[in-house]
């Protein structure tokens, strides 16, 4: 019996001294740098005046708030989003960013902090349907690298014709001026940054809401670099909180007249 207690006091001293050791491995965060795209309105996007404002932001800026840390947000262009976070240029990254088994193979991701359906744009009075046959022949124009051109890709390719654009405003820009038959993109971020403007008073959503998973993820997470999960768990905590508090439907209600953040 003293050998087998003696066995067991001997393991729990070791499990102890590992713990200990991990948490004094544990990196004490006292500023993060939080990597945001800013051309992605109306959740990210630089002002006349250099400002950088938007729902990702104030997302970011109320979770370092929550977590007492300094923020730090650095802008970066949505092709070299990952990349840069890889290269340490930035801690994590706040920028509407769908968590998908592709990009899980690249990077951790928090839970999510929002989630909205993808939908297609076209000009009002526009006879085009969201079907294979509807589609035939037409050009989409998507943001490149997103899950909205791997979707249409995908699923379309062989009826459409893919533009693809660094950034959102770029596809717009480009409907406007009567080179694409249709846009796909984020229903929210088409709305508030196209829809609701004077360039987009002439067009229209088309067609079904889509949210496959397969396609489009479990919706928006906080993007960090492998193995960082001292600083996944910190978010977690910080997003339950906001929820909690009632800082998140503030910051949801100045973007929002739904819940963004969804099921």
């Amino acid at each position: 019996m003293k050998k087998i207690f003696s066995a067991v006091f001997v393991a729990a001293l070791a499990i102890g001294s590992s713990l200990g050791a991990i948490q004094a491995d544990a990196k004490e965060w006292k500023k993060v740098r939080i990597g945001v795209e800013g051309a992605y309105p109306p959740f990210s996007e630089v002002t006349a005046d250099g400002k950088l404002v938007g729902f990702d932001i104030d997302i970011a800026n109320a979770l370092c708030d929550q977590m007492k840390v300094e923020c730090e947000l650095v802008t970066q262009d949505w092709d070299g989003i990952i990349p840069a976070l890889q290269a340490r240029k930035y801690d994590a990254i706040v920028a509407s960013m769908s968590i998908t088994p592709e990009r899980k193979e690249k990077v951790d991701f928090t839970n999510k902090y929002y989630n909205t359906p993808a939908k297609f744009v076209r000009k009002k009075g526009s006879s085009i349907e969201i079907t294979k046959d509807g589609l035939k022949g037409k050009t989409v124009g998507v943001q490149r690298a997103t899950i909205h051109d791997n979707f249409v890709t995908e699923v379309y390719g062989d009826e459409v014709e893919v533009k693809r654009y660094g950034t959102q405003d770029e596809a717009y820009l480009d409907m406007v001026a009567g080179r694409l038959d249709l846009l796909l993109a984020d229903s929210v971020a088409i709305q508030g940054g196209f829809l609701d403007t004077d360039d987009g008073k002439a067009y229209e959503f088309v067609g079904p809401d889509f949210s496959d998973p397969k396609y489009f993820g479990d919706g928006a997470g906080i993007a960090l670099r492998k193995g960082e999960d001292d600083l996944r768990e910190m978010f977690n905590q910080a997003i339950e909180a906001i929820r909690a508090n009632g800082k998140y439907k503030a910051i949801q209600d100045k973007y929002f007249d739904f819940d963004v953040y969804g099921s």
